[in-house]
């Protein structure tokens, strides 16, 4: 999908597979932990069985993408689609993007979310969304970083049914 060398490193960005649901559940518990220690209360339980049920199958909820540096999966976004009614425009929804300690600041992040724009482009989307927990400073940098804007005038909710 997407090779680049940089410092000596090589990184891919290659589409999840099922392959990929002990390192993707890994590194989820591992974001938990993070937000956690964050004070993300939430009751997280994504791991590699729910990756693995939710992911493939005639009906997936959400695609993936994960990040190999030098050989290894050091990340990984998850997402889906969506559709915005006020600007008739379709969306792609990051989910999920978390890259391990040691592989951050070698540019996975940037170029997963690179990854994803192009797969929103080529989906006829215009535009990614994603949300994220308002204590984790470090992401809202990352992606200011890369030129997004807070979502103004909006408001999360939920309804559990």
């Amino acid at each position: 999908m997407n090779n680049a060398t940089a410092g000596g490193n090589q990184l891919i960005i290659r589409a999840a597979t099922r392959d990929d649901a002990e390192a993707i559940g890994e590194f989820a518990r591992q974001f938990a932990d993070y937000l956690r220690s964050l004070g993300d209360s939430t009751d997280f339980r994504f791991n590699a069985e729910a990756y693995r049920r939710d992911g493939f199958g005639p009906n997936p909820a959400f695609y993936g993408l994960v990040a190999q540096l030098n050989g290894r999966v050091v990340g990984y976004l998850l997402y889906n689609f969506s559709y915005d009614t006020d600007k008739a425009i379709r969306l792609l929804h990051v989910l999920d993007l978390y890259i391990h300690d040691s592989a951050r600041r070698h540019g996975a992040g940037r170029a997963l979310m690179q990854a994803a724009a192009a797969i929103c482009r080529e989906a006829g989307g215009s535009e990614l969304f994603w949300v994220v927990y308002s204590h984790n400073r470090l992401a809202f940098t990352f992606y200011e970083s890369l030129g997004a804007q807070h979502a103004k005038d909006l408001q999360i909710m939920s309804w559990p049914v």
